[in-house]
């Protein structure tokens, strides 16, 4: 992309809280960005990661040089809003080519008020990020570094604050989605209930391309409460930040277990873990991209994954109810946990996508196979 090719852009920096700082050019909107500096390797999906919830709280690198290529359009949110608090690129093109564009990336972030960086060495900055650990940082147009880092140094550090309570209907909801009719079954549709912790979108799509309606609560709705919704089964939704914060989603766990179907994804697969006795711990990096090899135990068949999260589940105090079912091939993490005896499963990876690999879509078949099965809460309950 030539230089000609793109409007004129203001100075900005990048400054982190060990004191590194990076030089760039001001994209998005004007202001400060403070929050978590991460980084994703996934080549594509800008957008769906934009308005993911599991971002909230956090200033987003996008490892692939290149972005807004092919622009932005209203179909690719995964939430209502874009979640991040800021967008750090190598390159942002004002060309963009899609026929379904209707916005170039500079304008979609300015238009949601998410100030970003371009212009920057992305490769340095994830070296240091996957050497030092992921850190606080700012964007910033008008400050010297020094007065950046003081400011930033007066803000809370992001696994102190719930995000969960940010990004969470509000209320509960019917989801519907003219693009997706909902599909037809032999049989009454089953009913799911949707623990919402940060849903994507796409988990309600493919929920209710699979024949289901679908029904979204707070996350600060009990058991009792979902259980008077007469669900055919609840799923956990992702989420952002530190599921220690979360002691009432998991008590809400805890009452669901034995009683409906439960899957668990990403932030939800993690409080499940902690209903069975396991901890969760931060992760020096994190896991975010959509190439991470998963191992299944039972059948040591390998999945590429889409991810992102910046907590694992430590399986070593597991309840002897459940089990460790996948595990991540770089490191080792725990990725799936299953139970026993009760029809309730977890993943830690994104089994809807958006974007990513769609290897593990089947697990939401798995899910709707257990929803329906005779022997499941529900189906007592209708024989």
């Amino acid at each position: 992309m030539g230089s000609g090719s793109r409007m004129p852009r203001p100075r900005a920096r990048l400054v982190l809280a060990d004191g590194r700082v990076f030089e760039g050019t001001g994209v998005g909107a004007p202001g400060h960005a403070t929050g978590e500096v991460v980084f994703n390797t996934s080549m594509t999906g800008y957008q769906e990661a934009l308005t993911d919830p599991s971002y909230r709280g956090q200033i987003l690198t996008m490892t692939y040089p290149l972005q807004g290529n092919y622009g932005t359009n209203d179909l690719m949110n995964e939430s209502n809003e874009l979640q991040v608090r800021g967008f750090v690129v190598r390159e942002m093109t004002d060309l963009p080519s899609h026929w379904q564009s209707n916005a170039t990336l500079h304008t979609f972030l300015a238009r949601h008020g998410i100030p970003g960086i371009a212009d920057i060495d992305t490769r340095a900055l994830t070296r240091h990020l996957r050497s030092s650990g992921v850190v606080m940082g700012t964007i910033t147009r008008d400050e010297t570094p020094a007065a950046a880092l003081e400011r930033l140094h007066r803000e809370p550090d992001y696994a102190s604050l719930d995000y969960v309570a940010e990004v969470s209907t509000r209320g509960v909801y019917d989801f519907a989605d003219a693009a997706v009719p909902l599909a037809t079954l032999d049989g009454p549709a089953p009913h799911i209930v949707v623990l919402d912790l940060g849903v994507k979108r796409n988990i309600m799509r493919l929920l209710r391309a699979r024949g289901c309606t679908v029904t979204a609560v707070p996350h600060t709705t009990d058991a009792e409460t979902i259980l008077e919704l007469r669900p055919d089964g609840v799923l956990m939704s992702p989420g952002p930040g530190d599921p220690m914060l979360l002691d009432h989603v998991v008590a809400t766990a805890r009452g669901l277990v034995g009683r409906t179907p439960l899957m668990g994804i990403c932030l939800g697969h993690q409080v499940l873990g902690r209903v069975f006795g396991a901890t969760t711990y931060k992760l020096k990096f994190g896991h975010r991209g959509a190439n991470h090899p998963v191992r299944d135990e039972a059948t040591g068949r390998v999945y590429i994954s889409a991810q992102n999260h910046g907590f694992a589940v430590d399986g070593a105090h597991l309840a002897a109810a459940a089990r460790v079912s996948q595990l991540h091939l770089n490191d080792g993490t725990v990725e799936g946990l299953e139970h026993r005896t009760e029809p309730v499963f977890t993943i830690q990876y994104h089994s809807e996508a958006s974007p990513g690999p769609t290897d593990t879509e089947f697990l939401f078949d798995r899910f709707i196979d257990a929803v329906r099965s005779p022997a499941s809460p529900a189906g007592k309950a209708r024989s």
